[in-house]
């Protein structure tokens, strides 16, 4: 298996994305423990994005099976107080049952430099109203 310089696994084997799922896993416990307030501000929706528990199991799920997702992740700072809206939220899909704990889903965007552009997925808690950090993968550049 090989490893880039960050200590994420570049190939698409089986064993690469196993090793990418636990590379997000400890990133996101060594972030929690850097920003106990488990939030960031987003200057696009002038509210703050929280990283719960669902942000972890979804953009662990998803991120883990490109390489190029797995590294945006490590921008997760960044993203959720840069990204951007785009468009309107729309309704949660009642396929889903991930997220059955939202109203609304928001979609945003953030481009990085050398990476290209990143997809922040929000979700409105139903009530409370409350941004959570929902997914983020790259989306493919070309």
């Amino acid at each position: 298996m090989e490893l880039d310089k960050k200590g994420i696994a570049i190939g698409n084997t089986t064993e690469d994305k196993k090793q990418r799922k636990r590379f997000i896993m400890d990133f996101y416990k060594m972030w929690e423990t850097e920003n106990p307030q488990k939030q960031v501000f987003n200057k696009s929706l002038k509210d703050f994005v929280n990283v719960r528990h669902i942000s972890v199991k979804e953009t662990t799920g998803q991120a883990s099976h490109r390489y190029i997702s797995t590294l945006a992740v490590t921008f997760l700072t960044e993203i959720l107080e840069n990204a951007t809206q785009k468009g309107f939220p729309q309704n949660t899909n009642p396929q889903k049952d991930n997220q059955k704990g939202f109203e609304k889903i928001i979609t945003m965007e953030y481009n990085k430099k050398d990476l290209g552009k990143i997809k922040l997925t929000v979700g409105v808690k139903r009530g409370m109203k409350e941004k959570v950090q929902y997914c983020i993968t790259a989306i493919e550049n070309g």
